[in-house]
């Protein structure tokens, strides 16, 4: 999909998905306009035919790198697809990472969607300076341009063999009209000489150094230290603190009261306290007294929704399908099973807490530096919040220590911005792991209710599905796995669906978190589904494929939602179980499960190969993943995001949930919400199919199978069926 040819509509509706709340205008310079805007004489200038390239008569490449990074490599992938049609070397090129920017079009980290927006329009950018470089050599030998290509930053005159660096014609290519996008050749894939291939992380040397390159890393002179302390219940407020008293420790510089905007997603009441150094800060932080209002949201608990929970799924629920007839599907059925699922409440736990460096500008305006997924959407916020003309704000974005959609919100930003305004001067915001684990937007908790069918040939006919889950002042939040599609698999496979929708009333903030709303319904419904292919006796892997059906585009009657691709779907099962070696003998207590999972476009199947002994140990040995999301650009960096997406999932499957009492998150470190470590992480083998549909992100598709395949590998080893996550409420331990 081409960002130019997005419709406007379009746009806004992709941006809002990725939790971007912005639009921006985009387009390379094209034409007589852009003819116009270069100089006219030769002299020694950097050729900039667009806002993602610069070469200087030095020979200097220079590549924008225009989204923000938080993992997912989208600082070497995205600059990889412009020197791809660029033809330079790509060791030898410069990445810059960009500022917020119009220029440069949407920018933002969420959704999967930085590799399918950017795709056909970086190709473009990098295509259009090609061209205007051959151009410029041809003229300066006085030769036809079609004697000359492009290679390796160098230009070859082919009759003669004579070679100009991009360099030599710099300032050549800069007199130029530039052409319009839409003339210039682009390469066939077969031509790719980069794509596809392996690339190191182009920040990699200035991790594992020690470079500051991540948000907590940043300082500006005269800088100081601020932190916030929020009410545990959410959306209380501060009626009175001890202000006086941390005015008078040592290094501290001012500490007052902040009201909020009673916003979750915006600026909420706190204490803020800045001081001259971090320690300074944090200490008068642990002195600080005060009385909250802490509202009705203090007599909500997780036991509490449990009970609410089991009251509703008692009732009818809002119908969200239904098609054909479920309940009667269900009462011929030759086989039937019932279940209940629950998934608890997760939180991103970034490894980076949130933190924001913010300072006024002489002109009045402010300057902020922050780890944001959504650049463009946290200068909107800085100006609700400051009051200030966006245009007087100026946004740039760091390297990020991890995102998973929790900095798709920009609270932190808005709370630095609002801090350095009160003391009119430079100051850095530092969450503590405390305030990062108990005010973020947690994935939400859900319980499923199912009852499926199977018909006597051992096809999967029936399925009711009673989803409670909870929202904030009862309504389900956009993108995350409080919504629910009714386009979600199985729906559209079965003749008989039905499913229905109770929401309970919280004052806890829900949000997108990776894959959002995928990573817990595929635990649900895969394992569901592993349920009833044992029923009957099937293979789980042949009942899936059964249920699949022909090779079909399936349509979805969602707005602009992407049809459903059994070929595909059923090309990365059998490619999974076939490395994995389904179907294998294996020791007594040990087990295979296979799951996929349909997610931003991508199509995935993982089988997880686990041993669990007499007591209750569980090892899991290896996980086998097989996607199909177009074609890859960086294989390095693919094989990374499944494995990260895998050791992810697996983390929060096995060991993470957040409670509530008294309205308060209980968890607050990683003693009582752990990561998985390094020595329980299970050999992960990768594999893609190189199709030739459009490229599709990454960052998510590979975390929603790897829930239900080692919970569908635990049965296979123990005939005990795990219906609750986290694993560790089933008794079952690491070994």
């Amino acid at each position: 999909m081409s960002t130019s040819s997005l419709s406007r509509r379009e746009f806004i509706r992709v941006t809002a998905l990725a939790g971007g709340g912005f639009a921006l205008g985009f387009y390379l310079k094209t034409g007589p306009e852009a003819a116009a805007a270069q100089p006219l004489d030769n002299t020694a200038r950097a050729f900039t035919p667009n806002p993602f390239i610069r070469i200087t008569p030095d020979g200097v490449v220079t590549i924008v790198a225009k989204n923000p990074e938080i993992g997912q490599g989208v600082k070497t992938s995205l600059p990889m697809i412009v020197a791809e049609e660029l033809e330079v070397d790509f060791a030898q090129i410069k990445i810059e990472q960009a500022a917020l920017d119009p220029q440069l079009g949407p920018q933002f980290a969420g959704g999967s969607l930085s590799t399918p927006l950017n795709y056909d329009t970086l190709r473009r950018a990098g295509a259009v300076a090609r061209t205007m470089l051959v151009e410029a050599a041809a003229q300066t030998w006085g030769v036809p341009a079609n004697e000359c290509v492009a290679e390796a930053g160098t230009i070859i005159h082919r009759p003669t063999g004579r070679r100009l660096t991009y360099g030599e014609v710099a300032s050549k290519a800069a007199t130029l009209p530039v052409p319009d996008e839409n003339t210039v050749k682009l390469k066939e894939p077969d031509e790719f000489k980069l794509l596809g291939s392996r690339v190191g992380g182009i920040d990699n040397p200035a991790i594992v150094t020690g470079l500051p390159l991540f948000g907590l890393d940043q300082r500006v002179p005269g800088m100081k230290f601020a932190v916030y302390e929020k009410c545990p219940v959410f959306g209380g407020k501060a009626v009175r603190a001890n202000l006086d008293q941390l005015k008078a420790l040592p290094g501290v510089r001012d500490a007052f009261i902040l009201d909020g905007q009673g916003d979750y997603s915006s600026l909420l009441a706190g204490v803020a306290i800045v001081a001259d150094t971090t320690w300074a800060a944090l200490s008068a932080k642990r002195q600080l007294r005060v009385t909250w209002e802490e509202g009705p949201g203090a007599s909500q608990s997780s036991e509490g929704y449990t009970a609410q929970s089991a009251a509703l799924a008692a009732k009818d629920g809002k119908v969200l399908r239904n098609d054909g007839d479920a309940g009667a599907a269900l009462a011929g059925a030759t086989a039937k099973v019932e279940a209940t699922y629950f998934y608890p409440y997760i939180s991103h736990a970034t490894l980076e807490p949130q933190n924001c460096t913010a300072w006024p500008t002489k002109d009045g305006g402010l300057e902020i530096l922050a780890p944001t997924q959504t650049p463009g959407s946290a200068q909107d916020l800085a100006a609700k919040i400051t009051g200030l003309p966006k245009e007087k704000i100026k946004v740039r974005f760091t390297r990020i220590g991890g995102g998973f959609g929790r900095r798709l919100g920009n609270d932190y930003v808005a709370e630095a911005a609002a801090i350095a305004l009160r003391v009119n001067g430079p100051i850095k915001l530092t969450w503590t792991r405390e305030d990062d684990m108990r005010h973020d937007f947690y994935r939400p908790l859900g319980w499923h209710y199912l009852k499926g069918g199977v018909d006597p040939s051992g096809n999967l006919v029936a399925w009711h599905d009673h989803f409670v889950t909870v929202g904030l002042n009862s309504d389900a939040e956009p993108g995350s796995s409080a919504r629910m599609s009714p386009e979600e698999f199985p729906s559209r496979f079965l003749p008989n669906f039905r499913l229905e929708q109770s929401i309970i009333n919280t004052n806890i903030p829900t949000g997108p978190l990776r894959a959002p709303g995928s990573n817990a319904l595929a635990f649900v419904f895969q394992s569901f589904i592993d349920e009833l292919a044992h029923a009957v006796g099937k293979d789980p892997l042949e009942f899936r494929l059964a249920l699949l059906g022909p090779d079909r585009q399936v349509p979805s009657s969602g707005r602009n939602a992407p049809p459903y691709d059994t070929a595909r779907m059923k090309g990365v099962l059998r490619l999974a179980a076939e490395k994995a070696g389904w179907g294998k003998k294996l020791p007594r207590g040990t087990g295979q499960g296979i799951a996929f999972h349909f997610s931003h476009r991508g199509y995935v199947a993982e089988v997880a190969e686990v041993s669990v002994a007499q007591d209750g140990s569980v090892k899991v040995h290896r996980v086998t993943a097989a996607a199909d999301v177009g074609p890859i650009m960086n294989l390095s960096g693919a094989e990374h995001q499944v494995q990260g997406s895998i050791i992810d999932g697996l983390s929060a499957a096995w060991l993470q949930e957040i409670t509530i009492d008294h309205g308060r998150v209980t968890q607050g470190n990683f003693d009582t919400y752990p990561l998985l470590r390094i020595n329980e992480t299970p050999q992960v083998d990768v594999h893609f199919i190189q199709s030739k549909n459009p490229p599709t992100g990454l960052g998510e598709p590979a975390l929603p199978p790897l829930p239900p395949a080692l919970c569908n590998a635990i049965y296979a080893a123990t005939g005990k069926r795990i219906r609750t996550l986290p694993l560790t409420k089933n008794d079952l331990r690491w070994s």
